[in-house]
């Protein structure tokens, strides 16, 4: 489909809205409602139940990660290792190849020769990293070790897990409930369709990881436009809720959780609603990869929204999959996604990381930022500026950077660190891999992260000041 059949369609679908009364509600059924309902507290237990664990608040999702990650470190190394592996020789022999290996279609493992590149260089470093080989600067805890150890690991397991429920959810009614509340919100605001707010609930709730992987999975249902998924993946693929509660913990400032969390969350609104209306997302052409599918044209009251949130979930359950066939995609689609991307990850993530802790790159890019941070009444802003500028190779290390610094330096960092969103250890690569059909360049999230630097700072600064004059810091 053309860039102007696919303008065409969307001015067409939005002079045609249509009330509740315009609508063919479909009659009640008990089977599809027992079937939406059960696959969306499925999703909502896993994902959203409060639970004590370990002295904190968190989620089931977070503790099936930990728990297998920290239960089973071999097992997982293994695996990690088996799939970098796995996508290393796939997209060589997709590139090389007729596209085919013992009968299966590669197409899926065909990529640039950049990433080619990058996936060859992962499975070169996994069994390094693995066995630990090379010298030590390649392990240390800051480098290696965290991008083997924590970010490979977690990123491994957390893909195929949180596929196989996020799948159940979206098969079979989740999205359509959710995308139907949240068009009043999402479009005016952030211009996505309303079922973008389960790609933002899923990084909020789980991981950025889950997060793209919902949006990849319905764009290539065409429910999204290649500008809505730049906007989604660059916008909405959040931290989630308990990682801000490692930094909060990292900083010695965990009683200032709510804060920072609503901060952070303000943050990535306030954002968002400037990056969509500006170059490169604004710019992104509305073109689809498959046979349309938008969402369907309507105002109406809250109760109207409700009605029709409810019937488009329970059609969606009726015609759907069974629990068991959903989940069965969802970990192969997982399983296929992580061994697309986790030898990239890595390949980059460590790069980054080792610049960061080796040179001094951005301590020197950091050295103009003094004066505007010290002007803007953050204290300490010899430490404050460099962390700036370092949350482009992983949101963690400028943490790190202020750890004996003043509160307000600390929350400061705290919350811009989370909210900077693109970091090269692990969502800048996936983004760019996942999403290569998309017009997404290495320059243009430079570019982002920049302006979101640019935005953040006097906002963050301002929250900064305005709480500690509240008595809050």
């Amino acid at each position: 489909m053309s860039s102007e059949e696919n303008s065409l369609y969307t001015i067409n679908a939005e002079h045609s809205q249509r009330s509740i009364d315009d609508i063919d509600l479909e009659d009640f059924a008990i089977q599809p409602v027992v079937k939406f309902v059960v696959a969306f507290l499925i999703g909502g237990v896993f994902f959203l139940l409060p639970v004590p664990y370990q002295g904190e608040i968190t989620v089931p999702f977070d503790i099936a990660v930990s728990f297998l990650t920290e239960t089973f470190p071999t097992a997982v190394g293994v695996y990690s290792l088996a799939i970098i592996v796995a996508g290393g020789v796939l997209t060589t022999f997709a590139m090389l190849g007729d596209g085919t290996f013992a009968g299966y279609n590669l197409s899926y493992f065909e990529t640039s020769n950049v990433f080619w590149g990058l996936r060859l260089a992962g499975l070169v470093l996994a069994p390094i990293m693995f066995f630990k080989l090379g010298p030590e600067i390649l392990h240390t805890p800051g480098t290696g070790g965290l991008m083997w150890g924590s970010l490979v690991y977690s990123v491994g397991v957390i893909i195929p897990l949180g596929a196989v429920f996020i799948t159940i959810f979206v098969a079979l009614g989740g999205l359509e409930f959710v995308g139907t509340l949240a068009r009043p919100i999402m479009k005016p605001l952030f211009k996505v369709p309303g079922r973008a707010a389960l790609d933002s609930l899923a990084s909020w709730v789980g991981s950025y990881s889950v997060g793209l992987y919902v949006t990849r999975n319905v764009f290539e249902n065409g429910g999204y436009h290649k500008r809505d998924v730049f906007t989604i993946a660059t916008c909405f693929s959040t931290v989630s809720i308990g990682f801000v509660g490692i930094v909060a913990a990292t900083l010695e400032l965990l009683h200032l959780f709510p804060l920072i969390f609503s901060a952070y969350f303000l943050c990535v609104i306030i954002t968002a609603i400037i990056l969509v209306r500006l170059p490169p997302i604004a710019t992104t052409p509305d073109e689809y990869i498959a046979e349309p599918d938008p969402e369907l044209p309507f105002t109406g009251s809250i109760s109207d929204y409700l009605r029709l949130a409810i019937n488009e979930a329970t059609t969606k359950a009726r015609d759907g999959d069974s629990f068991a066939h959903a989940a069965k995609r969802g970990f192969i689609d997982g399983v296929k996604l992580t061994a697309l991307i986790l030898g990239t990850i890595l390949a980059v993530g460590l790069a980054a990381t080792l610049l960061s802790a080796n040179t001094p790159v951005f301590d020197i890019l950091g050295k103009p930022l003094v004066p505007i941070i010290a002007a803007l009444g953050i204290p300490n802003a010899e430490a404050v500026a460099p962390a700036t500028i370092v949350g482009i190779t992983e949101m963690y290390v400028p943490v790190l950077l202020v750890t004996e610094t003043a509160t307000k330096a600390k929350f400061f960092v705290a919350v811009l660190a989370v909210s900077q969103l693109i970091f090269f250890s692990s969502v800048g690569p996936m983004i760019l891999d996942m999403f290569s059909d998309v017009p997404i360049q290495l320059r243009d999230l430079v570019t982002l992260f920049v302006m979101r630097t640019m935005i953040l700072v006097p906002l963050i600064a301002g929250m900064t000041h305005l709480f500690a004059a509240f008595g809050m810091l």
